[in-house]
């Protein structure tokens, strides 16, 4: 990331349904468009809540307080 935070946020979103007992669940996988770094999610709670602690990160790294809902 650069000096100050990022001004956005970009990766590559990847989603999947895989069954789980004949119940569909949801897989997912974010690609940095940066650093073409991947990570992958077991559901997608877990996909909210990194893009929410990355979108947080970037906030503190530019200064601010708080992030927008």
């Amino acid at each position: 990331m650069k000096k100050g935070g990022p001004t956005y946020l970009s990766y590559l979103l990847r989603l999947w349904r895989v069954s789980n007992d004949d119940k569909p669940l949801w897989r997912a996988s974010l690609q940095s468009a940066e650093t073409r770094e991947r990570v992958g999610f077991a559901g997608l709670e877990e996909l909210f809540d990194y893009l929410q602690q990355q979108a947080a990160i970037a906030a503190n790294q530019m200064g601010q307080d708080q992030i927008y809902k």
